[in-house]
């Protein structure tokens, strides 16, 4: 039974593996782009090695495939968050349906 379980959660972290990849591929800007890896890349990492510690059984190989569970779990948001926040410090415009670049000046316009 927990084979199962544990190839359950290897396939589903590698659809977010996948799915991370497609909106990598396909979406428009750095910004959108960033947070589609980042979500999913985060997911599919913990889902993957939650099903291989699961896999491994109750051993210590499965304790140190917790931590890092633990340590993925906080560093990948972390990672994501400071590259998106150089990447807006550097001024890099987001993408708008209508091509044109929102400044902070035409927001507060508005």
């Amino acid at each position: 039974m927990m084979d199962i379980v544990s190839i359950l959660l290897i396939l589903a972290g590698t659809f977010f593996y996948f799915t991370g990849t497609v909106g990598l591929l396909r979406l428009p800007d750095f910004y959108s782009r960033m947070h589609a890896t980042g979500k999913s890349d985060t997911l599919g990492t913990l889902l993957s090695l939650l099903g291989l510690g699961l896999y491994a059984g109750w051993s210590f190989t499965s304790v140190k495939i917790l931590f890092i569970v633990f340590f993925v779990s906080l560093t990948s948001p972390t990672a994501t968050h400071a590259l998106l926040r150089a990447a807006y410090d550097s001024k890099i415009p987001p993408w708008t349906k209508n091509g044109k670049v929102l400044r902070e000046r035409e927001v507060k316009k508005k």
